[in-house]
């Protein structure tokens, strides 16, 4: 190992004598996990530069989810987990609205105020940029990874350079994957899996096709057929004509993705509720259904600072659009744009079937009314017509590592121990419904898993960050944990990605300092540098 490392030293030695920019340390991604790594590895003396595809950095933070997930269960509380810099990005949004003092409070006495953690897009979007201005970040905006092939250079096991779309060629000494598609290590082959494993897979009881799913189960009985009570007539939209499989085997299948919303309902900052171009009111067709047989649709509801919403999917029947995100993972550009173009038509159309159609006003009048008073912000996503730029990827690439997160690492009752933990996960394994099938002649929602009381917050291995050694020894991810499809459900939180952000840049500059790959890391020094910074490690 050491002759490779001698190797890659004189390689990287050549090329700063050519003039070309060697980095310690290359971002790519500027979601939540990238941008505290980033932040993280500044703060270290690394030399860094963070590769943002879009133009915005945050991912799901300023693209409408601003409701946290903080304390915002009866069941449980989970602000003590928050440290590091993801509790110093919550201070700075505190900070904003001048509520510091209630929220040092709330912190010191370990109150549960989930308003208090709560904020709008444009904020955090603020406190971001303002944040990265402060420490002179090198951050490059439109730089995705170029799709072509040999955009990843790789001498024996290390990552060499990678080139973006634009030729631009980056040259570093670690690297870490920030997306939560996880197209870097897919790039550099690393292996990595698509949707649900086999319960047999790692002996696990809740992955793979579910044999009975009750959570957001539809909760009235709705036809699924054109002509109801005709099987021959074919489906309705949003409903797949697929057999339910066999329970516990696996699939590519993923969880479903829908926008956050950020609504208002003050009519100076409202953008009313259009129809799109490609509206075709049969799409809704389940909708009405669900309302004649008396199910009562969801409306929004202020969450957020300044009477906003963050409008989620989480219901029996939402904008939660099942089975129609299947390909985005390993997707191309073009392809993704198109995936999130339908999406973003589909929920448009949704909204102003709500607030406009007849027939929803005679079936639900008051539902109608309410949703009429509604609209999208204009101060938020104003370069996109207050929507927000993407749609929340709950479910992405997975790397495969020698290390798997997996049910039994959350288990209550004799978990698998953990011996090197980065941050800690507090939220129960939450993976959405994945499709929208026919059983026993009703619609039916499969995959949903979420909460019980059979888990406990997850200490998260720093071996699940790392790939498995002869595959790459300088790169880690954050967003693409090794981990089972039940595993990931615990982990998929923003303020958790930070965490494991932070602790990727860590293990990645004292990979640097010792020479080391990021698999000999040492994890002594990971931890106590992780403490020493505010990190949460374990929950007493």
């Amino acid at each position: 190992m050491r002759r490779i490392v001698i190797f890659v030293v004189l390689i990287f030695t050549t090329l700063s004598a050519w003039g070309q920019v060697l980095y310690d340390l290359v971002v790519y991604g500027g979601t939540p996990a990238g941008v505290a790594a980033a932040i993280q590895a500044k703060r270290m003396q690394l030399k860094v530069v963070l590769l943002e595809p879009g133009d915005h950095l945050g991912g799901m933070l300023v693209e409408g989810l601003g409701g946290s997930d903080i304390d915002n269960h009866a069941e449980f509380q989970n602000s003590p987990a928050v440290g590091g810099i993801a509790l110093e990005f919550y201070r700075r949004i505190a900070k904003v609205y001048r509520r510091e003092a209630a929220f040092e409070e709330m912190i010191s006495n370990r109150l549960k105020k989930p308003e208090l953690w709560r904020f709008e897009s444009k904020v955090a979007e603020k406190v971001i940029r303002e944040w990265i201005a402060e420490l002179g970040m090198d951050v490059r905006y439109r730089n995705a990874l170029d799709e072509r092939e040999g955009a990843v250079e790789k001498v024996g096991n290390q990552i060499r350079s990678i080139r973006t779309v634009d030729g631009e060629v980056f040259n570093a000494k670690q690297f870490i994957d920030g997306t939560v598609e996880g197209d870097l290590l897919a790039a550099a082959g690393i292996s990595y899996v698509v949707g649900r494993e086999s319960n047999h897979r790692y002996g696990e009881t809740r992955n793979g096709i579910r044999e009975e799913t009750t959570h957001a189960q539809f909760k009235v009985k709705v036809d699924p057929y054109r002509i109801e009570g005709d099987a021959s007539s074919g489906l309705i939209a949003t409903v797949q004509d697929e057999p339910l499989g066999k329970p516990g085997s696996g699939d590519k299948r993923i969880q479903a993705y829908c926008f956050r919303m950020c609504l208002t309902q003050d009519d100076s900052n409202k953008i009313p509720f259009t129809k799109p171009a490609s509206y075709n009111r049969d799409d809704y067709a389940i909708y009405l259904r669900y309302l004649k047989v008396g199910g009562k649709l969801y409306t929004p509801n202020k969450k957020l600072p300044n009477g906003k919403t963050d409008l989620g999917a989480w219901h029996d029947l939402s904008h939660n659009l099942y089975g129609m995100n299947h390909a985005y993972p390993e997707a191309t550009y073009a392809e993704r744009r198109a995936i999130l173009k339908q999406h973003r038509n589909f929920t448009q159309g949704l909204f102003y079937f709500f607030a406009h159609d007849p027939e929803v006003k005679e079936l639900a009048p008051q539902f109608q009314q309410e949703w009429a008073s509604w609209g999208l912000a204009k101060d938020e996503f104003t370069d996109n017509e207050g929507w927000p730029r993407m749609f929340y990827v709950r479910d992405g690439r997975r790397m495969v590592s020698d290390y798997v997160i997996t049910e039994h690492h959350l288990r209550k009752d004799h978990p698998l121990p953990v011996e090197d933990p980065v941050a800690v996960a507090y939220w129960p394994p939450d993976v959405h419904s994945v499709r929208r099938i026919v059983k026993n002649g009703r619609v039916y929602n499969e995959g949903f898993v979420f909460g019980g009381d059979f888990w406990r917050p997850l200490p998260i291995s720093y071996r699940a960050l790392v790939p498995r050694q002869e595959e790459c020894q300088n790169l880690i991810t954050p967003t693409c944990p090794s981990s089972s499809h039940i595993g990931y459900g615990a982990i998929r939180l923003e303020w958790t990605f930070m965490a494991l952000g932070q602790a990727a840049a860590t293990a990645a500059a004292i990979a640097i300092d010792t020479g080391s790959s990021v698999q000999e890391v040492n994890y002594d020094v990971i931890r106590k540098i992780l403490v020493r910074n505010g990190q949460v490690l374990a929950i007493e």
